[in-house]
């Protein structure tokens, strides 16, 4: 996986939470946190704060243990 791609799946969901994005692509968190840090650092992403839901309309996660990225573009 290329920078690019996980710019284009951000920019066309506008937020995605961490581990949806490891397994969309089967990529190691880790890995997509420098990334994200990268396009965090050009201002294309942010992160959210540690509350914000993820807007799944579940409840099984800990709203405060999810990593939300938005697009800023």
């Amino acid at each position: 996986m290329i920078i690019s791609e996980l710019s284009r799946y951000l920019r066309d969901r506008e937020r995605a939470a961490l581990k949806d994005l490891s397994n969309r692509f089967d990529a190691d968190p880790e890995a997509l946190r420098g990334m994200l840090g990268t396009l965090e650092r050009k201002g294309r992403v942010r992160k959210l704060p540690a509350s914000t839901p993820c807007g799944g309309g579940c409840t099984s996660c800990d709203p405060a243990s999810v990593e939300i990225y938005e697009w800023v573009g």
